[in-house]
């Protein structure tokens, strides 16, 4: 039983996800945040009362002393400048919150497939016997997470889940793909057509709690019914926008050149991180699909949301909120 949750993430996409869960069911959370005024915005447009959600700072070691029985992992850098910078906050951050925590605190990383890589050649997807290829910064930030963890605290209750691509209703991150499916003319990068796994966020706070319940500690990936591709998420993305236009194929020169040119001028890095030299590598594999099956057997966990679904979530998710 959730006696009080501590949520590091609260104000972002997954995090914030967790926190309406675990407000629903009644558990105190206590919430580490850079901004509380933000913390306060999110849980006004979430219809929640302040009442229940304790903010902390973001040091660790001027907490109070805590007692969470339980606690999940979610914060993380997903675009930044330099490795410095990942690994600043996606590993000794985490591992200062980590260290804060009482011993006997049941605890869920919230990871990323980037730790392990892309599909290796010649297989369908990605187990967790693969060996780890992570192909950016922020992949190899999160993977040097887990070997820390596992390094610094073997007999902790600590459930370290790697979710592929997440979608559904509070992500920021589809408001581009909104956007462009809404126009006439779209775009993908490379010609070959690219498969991706891919998880609702309803599905991945499923399993945060069923890892609670599991007591294993992984890392096991997630992954949602089946592999989709680029065009696929594109078109259903279109589908939940209302959009009628034509997808175009851009070739993956092109898309390197855009990469350089978006690394090379400030401003343009800050509006378009994904598109960095570092996070563009993420783009040229044709394949990151994984199979979850050793999750679903150790935790009894299954996927149950649709892609179609998760974005007509995220899609009236920015209706509501004036975004789109």
């Amino acid at each position: 039983m959730i006696t009080t949750l501590l949520v590091t993430g609260a104000t972002g996409f997954v995090g914030r996800n967790i926190l309406l869960r675990a407000r629903a069911e009644g558990a105190p959370v206590l919430a580490p945040v850079r901004s509380p005024k933000k913390l306060r915005s999110t849980l006004a447009e979430d219809g929640l009362p302040e009442g229940g959600v304790t903010p902390l700072g973001t040091d660790p070691e001027s907490w109070p002393p805590l007692a969470p029985s339980h606690a999940v992992l979610s914060a993380g850098v997903l675009f930044a400048r330099t490795r410095k910078e990942y690994f600043s906050v996606n590993v000794d951050w985490t591992l200062r919150v980590l260290r804060a925590l009482p011993e006997d605190c049941r605890i869920v990383l919230v990871s990323s497939q980037s730790a392990g890589g892309p599909t290796p050649a010649g297989v369908e997807a990605r187990r967790e016997s693969d060996a780890d290829q992570p192909i950016t910064w922020y992949g190899e930030s999160k993977l040097a997470l887990e070997q820390a963890i596992r390094r610094e605290f073997p007999a902790r209750p600590i459930t370290i889940l790697r979710p592929p691509m997440i979608l559904g209703a509070r992500d920021s991150a589809t408001l581009p793909l909104f956007k462009m499916a809404r126009g006439f003319v779209r775009t993908k990068p490379g010609l070959a057509t690219k498969f991706f796994s891919f998880v609702g966020v309803e599905d991945v706070v499923e399993a945060v709690f069923a890892g609670f319940r599991a007591g294993q500690p992984g890392p096991f990936y997630l992954s949602g019914r089946e592999p989709v591709s680029d065009l696929a998420l594109i078109a259903a993305a279109a589908r939940a926008a209302g959009g009628r236009g034509v997808t175009l194929r851009v070739p993956l020169p092109v898309v390197r050149l855009m990469a350089a040119v978006v690394d090379a001028v400030p401003s343009w890095r800050e509006a378009t991180p994904s598109l960095t030299r570092d996070r563009a590598r993420e783009i040229w594999p044709d394949r990151w699909v994984v199979d979850a099956s050793a999750f679903r057997e150790a935790a009894g966990w299954e996927a149950r949301v649709s892609l179609d679904e998760s974005l007509e979530a995220a899609f009236r998710h920015f209706r509501s909120t004036g975004q789109l």
